[in-house]
């Protein structure tokens, strides 16, 4: 159980070492036992994130039962998607991600822990523990921190979404009351936001592939079920650890391509495409971007769920949670059922036992299989390297219109504000400087989204933009726009006026000129204009989008 701490426990040249455990008030017998390290990501300014550590104690509690077992509780930092989308901070979003592979790596690697579980909460949390425990490779497992219960306003479910669309609500009439009854109540507790945004989607790809227990992704936050979930931790490290059980052998291409499935079948966010890249690269898995178009011909969405549907997870959960929809992706022959998973038994021997009744859950899970895949990757002439469009279909599959240029998320606003839409004319909002180097960190695009939806014109408007759109957002977008505007990508030279072409049949994204012999060779950019330190070193190491935005 020891076979990596006992280099610090036994060897007798580490005396300091040994002496610093009895400090802790470890007694002889305790430096033979293996030791657990539990890697939260807990914070309290986050709802997330902010139960976390509570979920450690349990999960600690449940590794020092066992006899042969030592847990000891880390923290890795979290950054709030929610509480920075819209401003300077969500500049820090993304890039924190690769700053939780690190920290976490490091932790474990230095102190020599022979196991380790994560419990991460909010979005960029889940792909960096699980990219810190693939680096680390070590018997380890996540235990998610859960979703949030529904807010409720005149008995009608709302969730964070119904808040950021509140503005564009407000924008039109002007009532403060109703906007302040909406914020009041859209986020009841603790637990990561409800829908299928990045948080949930990560967690619903993560128990897919094997690396979370089953119900793990859709246990609430606050229910009984997280709990006795933690409190079981110990015998499923305990297990790990004793059939030396590691991600990589979890971790492959066929559950890699499970998660895909997952993913698209639930209308999860596009966030997932940057992050299961960079996942599969930590893990020297062979996987890009037209694996996602692959996969997506085969894979419809049958999730009711916000934001392209009606429900959240907390109502996924009430109908038997996540082995419910992969008993029915099973079914459809659209899972790899042979893959291992931290149980010590395949998805099949998992989930063999689940049944279901159509009736009960239709509400939730369509059966008419008539959703296409919502992931749609696009090239063309803006974005030769591909970008990523999230389309539902209630849109339609094709949008022509003309480029109105915003040089930032606040430039839009600003223009929003203060200027009156034409609700029938087609346009296409181009938001660039938002990339990996020129945002910097790839900010996402909420806000612009949720306030034309709370306007109402988001069926004559599409948003094109070089930065991220969050899990949460909905309408005809495309984002992940490569090369990127700091690289001189074409999306740098697109003027107000330029029609702007996006076919989601023939996977393409088209730009054409006003005036095709004037491409203008001067624009605003950001390049070194950023000032913190931090993000001048991301600047320097993060790669493309269609790379996944990692930074080795």
């Amino acid at each position: 159980m020891n076979r990596h701490s006992r280099v610090i426990t036994q060897d007798k040249s580490q005396g300091a070492s040994q002496a610093m455990f009895y400090a802790l008030g470890m007694k002889e017998k305790d430096l033979n036992k293996g030791q657990v390290g539990i890697g939260s990501n807990w914070f309290e300014s986050n709802p997330c994130n902010n139960h976390l550590n509570v979920l450690s104690s349990l999960v600690k509690k449940s590794i020092n039962k066992k006899n042969d077992l030592t847990g000891f509780c880390f923290n890795t930092i979290g950054v709030s998607d929610g509480q920075t989308n819209g401003h300077s901070g969500m500049k820090f979003s993304l890039p924190s991600r690769d700053l939780i592979a690190d920290s976490y790596e490091s932790m474990v690697q230095a102190h020599l822990y022979d196991g380790n579980i994560a419990i991460p909460g909010c979005d960029k949390n889940l792909p960096g523990c699980l990219m810190g425990m693939i680096a680390i490779n070590k018997p380890s497992f996540m235990i998610y921190g859960g979703s949030i219960k529904p807010g409720r306003i005149n008995n009608q479910q709302i969730d964070i979404v119904d808040a950021f669309q509140s503005y564009g609500n407000y924008i039109i009439d002007r009532n403060e009351n109703k906007r302040k009854r909406i914020i009041q109540n859209a986020c009841p507790g603790s637990g990561a936001c409800g829908g299928m945004y990045t948080a949930n989607t990560m967690a619903a790809a993560f128990e897919a592939m094997g690396i979370l227990l089953p119900k793990s992704s859709s246990n609430p936050a606050s229910s009984k079920e997280k709990i006795e979930e933690c409190e079981k931790a110990g015998d499923t490290i305990d297990y790990l650890i004793k059939n030396d059980i590691k991600p990589l052998d979890i971790i492959n291409k066929k559950s890699i391509e499970n998660a895909i499935t997952m993913i698209i079948s639930l209308g999860g966010s596009t966030n997932a495409v940057l992050h299961f890249l960079a996942i599969a690269k930590t893990a020297n898995i062979d996987l890009d971007l037209e694996d996602f178009n692959r996969i997506g011909k085969k894979t419809n969405v049958i999730g009711n769920l916000k934001p392209l549907g009606k429900y959240l997870m907390h109502d996924l959960h009430k109908i038997g949670g996540m082995p419910i929809v992969m008993k029915i992706l099973q079914e459809k022959n659209l899972l790899y059922d042979d893959c291992l998973t931290v149980t010590g038994k395949t998805i099949k021997e998992n989930i063999k036992h689940i049944e279901y009744n159509k009736n009960e859950i239709s509400h939730i899970i369509h059966f008419d299989e008539t959703k296409q895949s919502h992931i749609k990757i696009l090239k063309g002439n803006l974005s030769p390297n591909g970008c990523v469009a999230k389309i539902s279909g209630n849109e339609g599959h094709y949008f022509k219109g003309k480029a109105l240029v915003f040089e930032s998320e606040n430039h839009f606003m600003d223009f929003l504000t203060n200027n009156k839409l034409n609700d029938q004319e087609k346009i296409v909002f181009v938001i660039r400087n938002q990339g990996p180097k020129g945002g910097p960190g790839m900010p996402e695009m909420l806000k612009p989204t949720s306030a034309i939806v709370g306007m109402g014109l988001k069926d004559n408007v599409a948003f094109v933009t070089d930065g991220r759109f969050s899990g949460g957002s909905h309408g005809f977008i495309v984002g992940h726009v490569s090369p990127e505007s700091y690289e001189n990508g074409p999306i740098a030279f697109v003027e107000n006026g330029d029609t702007i072409i996006i076919d989601v049949h023939k996977n393409e994204i088209i730009w054409k000129k006003t005036h095709p012999n004037q491409i203008k060779k001067t624009y605003y950019n950001q390049k070194n204009q950023e000032k913190s330190k931090y993000l001048q070193k991301y600047i320097k190491m993060v790669s493309g989008s269609e790379n996944g935005c990692i930074t080795f």
